[in-house]
Formats: structure tokens, C-alpha cells, sequence
């Protein structure tokens, strides 16, 4: 899972995105005001906050840097470009891939002993 927080203002934002199922969530000051699967390389939501103004959120992988980036605009200027590198990504991954093989390995052990 990949979070991205930021404070806009009086509200605290944050964007979630699991790089293996596909699931983003957006919160803002911990109410969650958008969820939706995305499995391409670039995402948008599109809000509205109390204070009525519009809010858009970009999630992006470029792939030359295979940085993950999430671009937050109000009222269409951008506000801030939040980057993370691939290693948390991997890191991700590779405990996904761990419990996985636990899984599996277990699941053959019992077979065998049964």
C-alpha cells in the first residue's frame, strides 16, 4: 500500500493506492470521500471539499523513473506533486510475494501430512 497525506488548509488529505489489487482511497481528515479500482498507469479523482471548492488528485507512474506521483489541484492549479521511488513499492510487493509462498508452502505441508 502507498499513502500519500498532506495538509491542505484546515483539511488533512490522504491518498491510498495498493500497487497489487488495484484499490485507491481518498480521505480527507479521515472520512473517506472516494474509492475506485484503477489497474492502468494513471488515475483521477475529482471532489469536493466543505469549504465548496473543487478538488482533482492525479495518480501517475512515470515510467522512466518509475517514481509513483500524486498531484493534488484546487480550482484546476496545481498545489502540490508528492513522489515516491519503487523501493517502497518493491518492498510491498516482495512481502505480498512472502505471505504468498508462506501460504502456498503451508497449505502443501498439510496436504502431505494428511
Amino acid at each position: 500500500m502507498v499513502t500519500f497525506k498532506y495538509d491542505l488548509n484546515q483539511d488533512v488529505i490522504e491518498l491510498q493506492a495498493s500497487n497489487w489489487c488495484g484499490l485507491e482511497q481518498v480521505y480527507i481528515n479521515g472520512k473517506m470521500v472516494s474509492r475506485k479500482l484503477n489497474f492502468r498507469q494513471r488515475s483521477e479523482h475529482k471532489i469536493q471539499l466543505d469549504d465548496g471548492n473543487h478538488c482533482k488528485f492525479q495518480l501517475l507512474i512515470d515510467p522512466t523513473s518509475e517514481l509513483m506521483i500524486c498531484r493534488i489541484y484546487k480550482k484546476n492549479f496545481l498545489i502540490t506533486s508528492i513522489k515516491q521511488g519503487k523501493g517502497s513499492l518493491l518492498r510491498s510487493r516482495k512481502s505480498l510475494q512472502n505471505l504468498a509462498t508462506f501460504f502456498i508452502l503451508s497449505s502443501l505441508l498439510l496436504l502431505l501430512l494428511n
